[in-house]
């Protein structure tokens, strides 16, 4: 009888055309069914994550190994490690909506965002957030969350989203998916 194994994948290197490319047929070629995945440029770098599954795959050390050995990921830190959940979303894993929060640097900003859409009982599906120096050397920050609300509750979120924004002196955009 066939075995089925998951795997994430994570990799973090310096970033250059063809990761992407390199590492997905890399996978393929040793029998990886990719999941769910992500990839994104921070700074200089990159990061790309990875849920695999493999019937009778090679073992974690013989992928890790041949990802090691693709010149796109030389100095890159590879981690392949069993994921032990299940591959398919649950609900609230459904974007119903995006908040974005654009302005000026703001510590804490993550935190006092992702704070309120718990109050909410609002899921993050995805973040990301994006820093930009204009031409004068000010820094202007973009957050972007994509989330899972509960219709009955949005409103309220809304509002207090909003006011969150507000206080720290930023704008707010809301958009239902």
């Amino acid at each position: 009888m066939a075995k089925t194994e998951n795997f994430l994948v994570s990799i973090v290197g310096k970033d250059q055309v063809g990761i992407v490319s390199d590492v997905t047929g890399y996978l393929f070629d040793v029998g990886a069914n990719i999941a769910d995945s992500s990839y994104a440029v921070l700074g200089e770098g990159f990061e790309f994550s990875a849920v695999t599954t493999f019937v009778d795959g090679p073992a974690t050390e013989e992928i890790s190994t041949g990802l090691a050995a693709l010149g796109a990921l030389a100095g890159a830190r590879i981690t392949v490690l069993p994921f032990d959940f299940d591959t398919a979303r649950a609900e609230t894993a459904t974007i119903s909506h995006t908040v974005e929060i654009t302005g000026g640097d703001r510590p804490g900003l993550i935190a006092r965002i992702s704070e309120v859409l718990m109050d909410y009982d609002a899921n993050i599906v995805r973040m990301s957030s994006k820093r930009h120096v204009d031409g004068e050397g000010e820094a202007h920050y973009r957050t972007r969350f994509a989330i899972c609300a509960a219709q009955d509750r949005v409103q309220a979120m809304e509002a207090a989203l909003y006011n969150t924004a507000g206080s720290l002196r930023l704008e707010c955009r809301i958009e239902t998916v």
